[in-house]
């Protein structure tokens, strides 16, 4: 068994990495998204639970608490999920750039630190992130690869061909990925970590720099003028039976347009 690791440069250039990323990719993207959230008509309205959702949260159904309950669930809901799946999907190999391989249909190739056999990886985000057709197309590349290293007496056996997962644990896994784990071993989260870098604790040590990347994020502020804006058109909506003249709503839309470029700038991830 081999007992390996990364040194610590190597270590600090995924950490480094992984800062660089979610402060490009995730809270920027997050915060555009939060800023939109100024127009009424990025919701679709539930006039039926709206005023229930506000009550329930704030105990009263005037515009701003509307806007809060519409605001809060969008923010901190499945939106942010949705942006750091999908953003660290693509960006799991620049992550790993040090460990990028040539091999066609693979992402990464490294040494793995437990067994000391070379690993030929495809890299997912999380336990969630591949459909069914996803499946078929890894199996079908592993395929091509074992195909290669026969015609090349290569020494790459089954359990050399891997799906690396970034984060979750093995009961997480969809069946997507159980599917391939019939054929082909699925490494997910703290087990994947401590094969590529030797460290059993590094995907702790990531949870950790998660946090304190945290530290440097406080949206109270966005959060407060997203939904200052929004709660007037939720008021001019709400006063519409009173014949708001359209020369008012002009003003309005054009007031929050000019709000959305106003907190873009003022919000831009630095």
């Amino acid at each position: 068994m081999s007992q390996d690791k990364l040194n610590q440069k190597a270590l600090d250039e995924i950490i480094e990495n992984f800062k660089d990323f979610f402060k490009k990719e995730i809270a920027q993207n997050h915060v555009n998204n939060t800023v939109k959230l100024v127009r009424l008509k990025a919701f679709n309205l539930n006039p039926f639970l709206d005023k229930y959702k506000a009550r329930f949260l704030t105990g009263q159904d005037d515009a701003k608490s509307i806007a809060k309950a519409l605001v809060y669930a969008r923010t901190l809901g499945p939106s942010i999920n949705t942006i750091f799946g999908n953003q660290l999907q693509k960006y799991c190999s620049q992550i790993l750039k040090g460990f990028g391989s040539t091999t066609q249909g693979i992402d990464i190739e490294f040494i793995d630190m437990v067994d000391g056999r070379k690993k030929y990886c495809q890299i997912k985000a999380g336990p969630n992130t591949i459909n069914r057709d996803d499946v078929t197309t890894i199996k079908n590349h592993f395929d091509s690869v074992r195909n290669l290293a026969r015609t090349n007496n290569l020494d790459i056996g089954l359990n050399d061909l891997i799906v690396g997962v970034f984060y979750g644990t093995p009961d997480q896994l969809s069946n997507h990925y159980k599917n391939i784990d019939k054929d082909y071993p699925v490494i997910i989260g703290k087990d994947f970590w401590h094969r590529l870098t030797g460290h059993a604790n590094f995907y702790d040590v990531l949870g950790e720099v998660m946090g304190e990347i945290a530290l440097e994020y406080d949206g109270t502020e966005l959060l407060e003028e997203v939904i200052g804006q929004l709660a007037k058109e939720i008021e001019t909506a709400l006063q519409s039976q009173k014949n708001v003249s359209e020369e008012n709503q002009k003003q309005l839309n054009k007031e929050s347009k000019g709000k959305i470029r106003e907190l873009r700038e003022k919000y831009e991830v630095k």
